[in-house]
């Protein structure tokens, strides 16, 4: 099956287009982007937290159909147990949730939320879930099949990118910088641009040079 690959300003469209169902306004002001709420009222799916592998690589999991899925039970030391899981179901890894993780954990809300909006048609008709990984598990599969493997990279790649338009929208984060390079008393630009948007300082840094923006 062959997949549909985006282009940069179709990406910056579709993710205009969904902050405008939740709120016109996030378009016209430099904030965090409320994906929690989007995923929840805009998509009316579901987030669940739970520790998807005990070695922290799988960070979410976005689910299509009703299915059984693994999950690891941490508390109790009782390892993988199967759990059903109903489709239009998100869930992140709980080792996200601590605050440390705020801006790790947003991103995968947002690849996650990527996945249903621009994948769900793709991996319906695989009868897959759709699992976000870290890039070194990213590697392991990469060595084991370079075929398959390279359609997941596209398919991963996209959606990061998606989540990047999604949480730090063109429009705002223009107007943000900008505003920030004329500020004295703003020393780090990225760290300030980062917190603005309640996200990594990498996102950030990466985001800011996809649109030319030398910090």
């Amino acid at each position: 099956m062959n997949y549909n690959y985006r282009q940069d300003e179709t990406l910056e469209s579709i993710a205009r287009n969904i902050i405008a169902q939740y709120d016109p306004s996030l378009l016209q002001k430099p904030c965090a982007i409320p994906v929690e709420d989007i995923i929840e009222q805009v998509y009316n799916l579901s987030l669940e937290y739970q520790y998807i592998r005990n070695n922290g690589r799988i960070l979410g999991e976005t689910i299509f159909e009703d299915t059984t899925v693994a999950i690891y039970e941490q508390k109790d030391g009782e390892g993988y147990k199967l759990i059903p899981v109903k489709a239009g179901t998100i869930i992140i890894d709980a080792s996200l949730l601590h605050k440390r993780s705020i801006g790790r954990f947003r991103f995968t809300c947002a690849h996650e939320l990527a996945h249903w909006v621009i994948d769900r048609h793709y991996f319906t008709q695989l009868g897959e879930t759709a699992a976000a990984m870290t890039s070194e598990t990213a590697k392991d599969m990469a060595k084991k099949s370079f075929k398959s493997s390279d359609v997941s990279d596209m398919i991963e790649r996209q959606a990061n990118r998606m989540a990047s338009r999604l949480l730090m929208p063109k429009c705002t984060l223009k107007m943000a910088f900008y505003r920030a390079k004329t500020d004295t008393k703003i020393l780090d630009k990225v760290s300030y641009l980062a917190g603005l948007y309640s996200v990594s300082k990498q996102a950030m840094r990466i985001r800011l040079e996809e649109l030319g923006l030398a910090y």
